[in-house]
């Protein structure tokens, strides 16, 4: 007897799918691009879902994330979701932009044909192809992570690895599919497919193990450049069964629970034998090969003034020099510039606070879309931590001032005092990280000639609020938001394989002595 299926309608999306009565809704609202940031775990309540027709019982993860206003509204976590009827849901996260390199064109290559231009992002994933002899990009493709089931940050990418999920498949998957989409039958005429991405990134697409960077001191033997043929890529389709949490959660028992896990899409890259596949190498550590693509993106490895490049994430990722020489390092800033471990935080997605300022002495937040604000993204949480120390409703302790422990932003969106410590963890982090590889080379702020901050935060934070809240000590006109620097250098890279570098040096800042008391020394917020 086949099992009974039910209907699932996700708003505002109006997609429709079915699955088997009483089975999790995990993988499925994956593959439609929600996000698990806690890796399914209940912790978190980052994968809030509306409950707008059908019926879903209220779990103990529930109670204990959403409050009875909110239960009765519906809310409930998308992770412990099991349902027995069919569902229409009103999804607390969507479909957003994804950062692309606007330029139109690299310099052509010394060789015809075409090439795919990848940035293997945590979260997104952005594809170009170029035509090798102009440098002219004929097509883009972007979309989100497909092992966002496992969470939002690498670290818990990590944890799902080595507890037996296969994360490889999935990127694999969503990469061909996503080269077959752009090449619209021209993928006999695709000679070089080249990928930039953080370590972790590089090592799950790669099919390396991640235990080296699960602990310190965070050295991987794979950090090269690798090569592949479409043959070595080939996808299996199966089901595999893992243990869930891969860590440990308050409700899960000892082993967490057991889910299974269908991966679907291609059975290969439909691409010639002659196709190199090749994922540029890491720089060391955590500082993975979208930094020396980032390097090359704003020129520095030519310049004759010294000049910074920031990749504001999870694992904040730092390069400072000149054609003269580079000094790189990576520093554990946490998920709170992606809202990941924020009360009400959300991605930069539809009903996210994207900006907040001061106006007549209130507050005023831009909504992304419009209409009642429903958490904070990166951006908006900056924004409304500089604005509460600009009106003394936050102190440069980090203390919210008048002892509720609560920060009203806007509607019925609040921040915690937890969530001003987790922003306060992550700009020290930054920061010190920065202060210590300034002295490495000698030099101070004063000594630079640009500051590019990289990726979608540092695309849209406002840097006003970024220097309010001391996240760099530096004038504003030397700070710029340089856009998706992966992926334009990565297109440098398949016009000029072996670019002229200088000396790139890596530094462990989990080993340098001076470390803590920097971040210590970082922690609080400067005085308005």
């Amino acid at each position: 007897m086949s099992a009974e299926l039910l209907r699932i309608r996700l708003e505002p999306l109006a997609v429709e799918f079915d699955v088997e009565r009483g089975t999790e809704l995990v993988t499925a609202l994956a593959a439609h691009g929600l996000e698990f940031p806690c890796g399914a775990s209940g912790l978190c309540g980052g994968c809030g879902v509306r409950v707008r027709s059908g019926w879903l019982p209220a779990s103990i993860a529930d109670r204990q994330v959403f409050d009875e206003e909110e239960l009765d509204d519906g809310w409930r976590l998308a992770c412990q979701a099991r349902p027995e009827l069919p569902l229409v849901l009103e999804c607390g996260q969507w479909r957003m932009d994804v950062l692309a390199d606007a330029a139109s064109a690299v310099p052509a290559a010394a060789h015809t044909g075409l090439g795919v231009a990848i940035d293997l992002g945590t979260t997104t994933l952005a594809c170009q192809l170029i035509d090798l002899a102009t440098g002219n990009v004929l097509g883009v493709e972007t979309e989100l992570n497909p092992q966002a089931a496992f969470g939002s940050d690498v670290m818990s990418r990590i944890r799902a690895a080595l507890s037996g999920a296969d994360l490889t498949t999935p990127i694999r998957s969503a990469l061909g599919a996503a080269i077959a989409r752009l090449a619209q039958g021209r993928e006999g005429e695709i000679a070089e497919v080249l990928l930039v991405g953080n370590t972790v990134m590089h090592h799950l697409f790669c099919g390396y193990s991640v235990e080296p960077l699960a602990a310190a001191p965070f050295e991987s033997q794979h950090l090269g450049q690798q090569l592949f043929s479409p043959a070595d890529l080939l996808i299996r389709q199966e089901k595999s069964e893992i243990a869930f949490p891969p860590f440990p959660a308050k409700d899960a028992g000892k082993d967490g629970a057991r889910r299974q896990y269908l991966v679907a899409g291609s059975i290969g890259w439909a691409l010639p034998a002659s196709c190199t596949v090749r994922f540029a190498h890491c720089l060391g550590g955590f500082v993975g090969s979208d930094i020396l693509a980032g390097i090359l993106a704003v020129n520095m490895h030519r310049g004759t003034e010294l000049a910074a490049l920031i990749d504001l994430g999870t694992n904040g990722e730092i390069a400072i020099g000149n054609r003269d020489g580079i000094v790189c390092a990576s520093t554990a800033a946490g998920p709170a510039f992606e809202a990941g471990s924020i009360r009400m935080g959300m991605r930069a997605v539809t009903g996210a606070i994207s900006q907040v300022a001061i106006a007549n002495g209130q507050l005023r937040a831009t909504v992304i879309g419009g209409g009642e604000p429903r958490g904070l993204c990166g951006s908006g949480l900056v924004d409304a931590v500089a604005c509460g120390l600009t009106s003394g409703a936050i102190l440069p302790s980090g203390r919210i001032a008048d002892g509720t422990k609560q920060f009203p932003v806007a509607g019925r969106v609040v921040l915690q005092q937890s969530d001003v410590r987790e922003l306060q963890l992550a700009k020290g982090a930054i920061a010190a990280g920065f202060r210590l590889l300034l002295k490495r080379l000698g030099a101070q702020v004063d000594d630079l000639h640009a500051i590019y901050l990289a990726g979608a935060f540092g695309n849209y934070v406002r840097i006003s609020s970024a220097l309010g809240i001391g996240l760099l000590d530096a004038p504003a006109s030397l700070v710029h938001a340089a856009g998706n620097t992966a992926l334009r250098g990565a297109k440098l890279l398949l016009a000029a394989p072996e670019p002229d570098l200088p000396r790139i040096e890596h530094f462990s800042l989990a080993a340098d002595p001076a470390f803590q008391d920097e971040f210590a020394a970082c922690m609080g917020f400067p005085n308005p």
